[in-house]
């Protein structure tokens, strides 16, 4: 599973729950990219959530 490099967002567990309320395991997966990222002068290959890709929190390379 990937984590977010900048904010560390990763999966979310809990249950999925069927119409007869029979419950299983679920993973909610954070939405998240791998991308090129100016770092110190150069450029370094990461994972980041597409939430930090929109706000501005890196710059891609």
């Amino acid at each position: 599973m990937a984590k977010c490099a900048i904010c560390e967002k990763s999966a979310h567990f809990g249950n999925a729950v069927s119409h007869s309320h029979r419950r299983s395991n679920k993973i909610w997966n954070a939405n998240v990219k791998s991308v090129r990222v100016k770092v110190e002068g150069g450029s370094k290959k990461m994972y980041v959530c597409t939430s930090c890709l929109r706000s501005g929190a890196v710059e891609r390379a």
